[in-house]
């Protein structure tokens, strides 16, 4: 405060110090608030194996790395997943889930990576795809193990450039996520194979 002052300038300053002071307080709650409406399902089990999972989760939670969850069908990968990004700091951005083994190559292509108007027929308007809805969040890849050769080489590039193209576009789109994917495949084995790239693995 700078002398002489004015009694109305103080006032609103005073004011607006209130005002600063009293909207931290509720984005505070808000996101308190949202982490318990958010919360996973809690992970039950109290077997030596169970825990160790618990321990993993809450060990690459605070990371910024891709994981790779495995497992048998119905185990509960996209369980653990949502409770990876529920412990994240990505926690209050969004949590994208897509199922690659349901979608042929070509929609899942647009269902990543999005498209442009007139990108192929029946693209009237602009899409944006499943990376860029994740912006500032997770993405989660169910049943990666599914993915062409084709999409299995646009996702490298994605992961490696933090980079999307949308289909019949030319110019890069900057994203900002976190890639967590599951399959219940042995992916070493499908490498050895050749049925998945070395480098993507």
């Amino acid at each position: 405060i700078v002398k002489p002052f004015d009694p109305d300038d103080l006032s609103l300053l005073i004011r607006r110090a209130g005002e600063h002071r009293s909207l931290r307080a509720e984005n505070q709650r808000l996101k308190e608030s949202l982490a318990q409406v958010t919360a996973p399902p809690p992970l039950l089990g109290e077997s030596p194996g169970m825990k160790r999972v618990q321990e993993l989760i809450t060990t690459v939670a605070s990371s910024d790395a891709s994981v790779l969850i495995t497992g048998e069908s119905g185990t509960g990968k996209e369980l653990v997943a949502r409770a990876i990004h529920a412990r994240s700091p990505r926690r209050f951005n969004p949590l994208v889930v897509v199922n690659c083994g349901a979608l042929p190559e070509g929609l899942l292509e647009s269902e990543l990576f999005g498209h442009e108007a007139g990108a192929f027929t029946g693209a009237r308007a602009r899409h944006k795809g499943k990376f860029e809805a994740a912006e500032g969040g997770t993405i989660f890849l169910d049943e990666i193990g599914e993915v062409s050769p084709k999409v299995q080489v646009d996702l490298l590039r994605v992961l490696d450039e933090k980079k999307v193209t949308r289909l019949g576009g030319n110019t890069p789109v900057a994203v900002d996520f976190r890639v967590v994917a599951a399959t219940h495949r042995d992916l070493a084995a499908m490498v050895k194979d050749g049925a998945f790239r070395e480098d993507l693995y």
